[in-house]
């Protein structure tokens, strides 16, 4: 025993002693390169005196990085993390002018600018070398887990907590958010993700599902979280009752629904039992939080939805290595988009302003500190985890679902969930891999590019109001720029968003290919004959444009030429919306059944040939409505979990599945109802009897990013 024990420690003095000595030698090459930068004194050093100068500073360096850098970043934990990400470098730098203030004779002098490049470098080469030895010496990368899950497994037996002790197999749920069934298929069987391909040939199966009319990350999430996703008309809406706009990435908006969820449900959501949430809309009721928007408007201690970056950032290599990733990203966006405006790709949409650094934060940042997360929790030995990864949804947005791309991102992705594959092989319990995603992606030219006018304008001018000569773009409601808000500490959208009414005109909400149409003076919902009554030309105009669809009106779907189905009259809805697909009236009809489903309804036109729709916000791979993939995500298990079924409509029905699994893994605790065995279609919470403990499974799923 005590033989291995010193093997281990003299491993670990000879790594150290060989990242001390390639950053030695970093720093000497850096002093040689950079004219403001040197470690000798004015007289002339023999090369030995330099070479223990830069293994002085180069110690100092490290010393400072493992000792200083975690206080540091613990205390800067409530700045705003993109913030926190532009004084990394500055930080980095101040350790290294404090490292060689700390030179003997003052040989070390670096001016403060160039500071921070050699710091930069210093880190991410140390990073690099201590990373290359630990692959090479992989028993020592398994015995470094070993040794953090078996102190982290005392910890909760000396503590009580749960996962304590034997342990059941955890779940991981992951999830691709915007990844379509047809997408991941194509991804796993071309090699763009071939981590997924790996899986679904030794041991997983995949399933399409069914979104709700409202195909977006805010209804599905929720629903699949907590278990209701009821009176989420779209992505966005009108309230008349409190004359405000529920936007589903407004962290005030989101900690709303998740509160009526909750209070619909009468349960806490699918993570209430030793779950994590990270990088989701809502907490799914866990306690370990990171990235979580319902709690990121929180202030102080008891916000721990930015918890995740201390995590991650405390080691400053991470920071140097996703700082640098940041700014590779960026410059590839840039060049994207150059190369599709040279070569006239259509259709396009604008991708210049802030976008660039928006869509580095959710392909790097984000996508790094979730994966960081996940991973602890795996060493942690939590018994549910839920992640959402945003990447490919973002990217999809602005470059379209299908093509170069966005298979880099897939690509990207699927690294990092062998990434999280490597280390559950190491974490106190076994656990079993779920992925899933909450909708698909829609290709198709935007209403404003194809038809040269928003729906707002085509409202106001069916209404008779004047219209703007120039036409402008709708905000576009990708995911990520909800996460930027956040840590900024800016949670609040601002603009026509936030005070939209404008009198007594109509508000237009676009949702994806949904749009929203309400009436702010009139109470209640308003009817077809008040409408037509009103604003004459307004329903014709809407439902005879080539671009619309269909309307929904107060229990009515409205076509073109005049077609109209009550919702109420068998087969009628369904032969109206046949070219939308199988279950596009029934998902009609549940969200006529919202209190706050909008006066009119407008979903675009769809063109079965080739599954494009027509945005009413500025994307060209969009989801939010009915119509083609976008409806049509994805559920991935391993066999040792039941089989699904087939058929799974709406993201409440995947909560049921999830939650079924959870129950698997933890074991039946409480008896089983005849009528449940029966498969009767009731409630199969499990009701506490007195001192027992409930698995993490009774808690009602649902989810969605957006």
């Amino acid at each position: 025993m005590w033989r291995g024990r010193w093997r281990t420690a003299g491993g670990a003095l000879v790594r150290v002693i060989l990242v001390w000595a390639v950053s030695t030698l970093t720093m000497l090459a850096l002093a040689g390169i950079l004219p403001d930068f040197r470690l000798r004194s004015d007289d002339a050093d023999s090369v030995t005196r330099i070479a223990l100068t830069a293994a002085w500073g180069a110690g100092a360096f490290g010393l400072l990085s493992a000792l200083v850098w975690p206080l540091l970043v613990r205390a800067l934990l409530l700045v705003p993390a993109l913030l926190l990400g532009l004084l990394v470098f500055f930080l980095n730098g101040s350790l290294l002018l404090i490292a060689l203030n700390l030179i003997p004779d003052g040989r070390g002098e670096v001016a403060p600018e160039t500071a921070v490049v050699v710091a930069a470098v210093m880190s991410a080469v140390a990073s690099a070398t201590s990373t290359a030895l630990a692959v090479r010496d992989d028993e020592a990368y398994r015995r470094r887990l070993y040794r953090l899950a078996d102190r982290r497994r005392r910890r909760q037996l000396r503590s009580g907590a749960p996962g304590a002790g034997e342990s059941p197999p955890g779940l991981v749920f992951l999830q691709l958010d915007g990844v379509g069934y047809e997408v991941l298929r194509r991804a796993a069987g071309s090699g763009a993700m071939p981590t997924v391909g790996d899986w679904l040939e030794r041991g997983h199966r995949v399933t399409p599902w069914r979104t709700d009319w409202s195909s977006q990350t805010g209804a599905s999430q929720l629903g699949i979280l907590h278990g209701s996703n009821f009176d989420v008309p779209a992505f966005r809406w009108y309230e008349k009752d409190t004359g405000e706009i529920v936007v589903c990435n407004r962290p005030t908006s989101a900690a709303e629904l998740q509160r009526r969820a909750i209070e619909r449900t009468g349960d806490g959501g699918l993570l209430s039992l030793d779950g994590a949430s990270r990088g989701n809309l809502f907490s799914g009721g866990a306690d370990q939080l990171a990235l979580v928007l319902s709690v990121s408007a929180r202030r102080g201690r008891a916000n721990r939805s930015r918890a995740g970056y201390f995590a991650y950032f405390s080691d400053p290599a991470n920071a140097v290595r996703t700082a640098l990733s940041f700014v590779a990203e960026v410059g590839r966006e840039i060049g994207q988009s150059i190369r599709a405006r040279i070569r006239h790709e259509v259709p396009r949409v604008g991708r210049g302003g802030l976008y660039p650094m928006i869509r580095a934060f959710a392909t790097v940042v984000e996508r790094d500190v979730v994966v960081a997360a996940v991973i602890g929790d795996m060493l942690a030995g939590r018994a549910c985890v839920y992640a959402d990864l945003v990447a490919y949804d973002e990217v999809a947005h602005h470059s379209g679902p299908h093509g170069r791309d966005t298979d880099r991102v897939l690509a990207r992705l699927d690294r990092s969930l062998a990434l999280i594959a490597r280390v559950a092989e190491h974490a106190p319990r076994a656990y079993r891999i779920v992925l899933l995603s909450d909708h698909g992606q829609s290709p198709g030219e935007t209403f404003l590019g194809r038809y040269g006018l928003t729906l707002k304008d085509l409202v106001r001018a069916g209404c008779g109001l004047p219209v703007s000569r120039r036409a402008g773009g709708t905000r576009s409601g990708a995911e990520a720029r909800a996460a930027v808000r956040a840590a900024l500490h800016r949670p609040v959208e601002e603009g026509e968003e936030v005070d939209p009414t404008g009198g007594s005109d109509p508000v237009v909400l676009a949702s994806g290919n949904l749009a929203l149409v309400s009436f702010p003076d009139l109470p209640g919902r308003a009817d077809r004959a008040w409408i037509e009554r009103t604003h004459p030309a307004l329903l014709a105009t809407l439902a005879n444009h080539p671009g619309v669809g269909f309307l929904l009106v107060d229990g009515e779907v409205l076509g073109p030429g005049g077609a109209v189905a009550r919702l109420d009259e068998p087969d009628a809805a369904e032969r109206l919306l046949a070219d939308f697909g199988p279950g596009a009236a029934d998902a009609v009809r549940r969200t006529d059944s919202f209190p706050h489903v909008a006066d009119i309804m407008v979903n675009s036109a769809y063109d079965p040939a080739d599954g494009t729709v027509h945005a009413f916000e500025e994307q060209i791979g969009s989801h939010g409505g009915l119509g083609g993939e976008q409806g049509h995500p994805f559920l991935m298990w391993p066999t040792e979990l039941s089989d699904p079924g087939t058929g799974l409509v709406g993201a409440e029905a995947v909560h049921e599945v999830l939650r079924r699994w959870l129950r698997e893994a933890d074991g039946p605790q409480v008896p089983l109802s005849i009528a449940s065995t029966a498969g009767a279609p009731q409630d199969h919470r499990p009701k506490p009897a007195a001192g027992a403990t409930l698995p993490s499974v009774e808690v009602s799923v649902q989810d969605e990013t957006r």
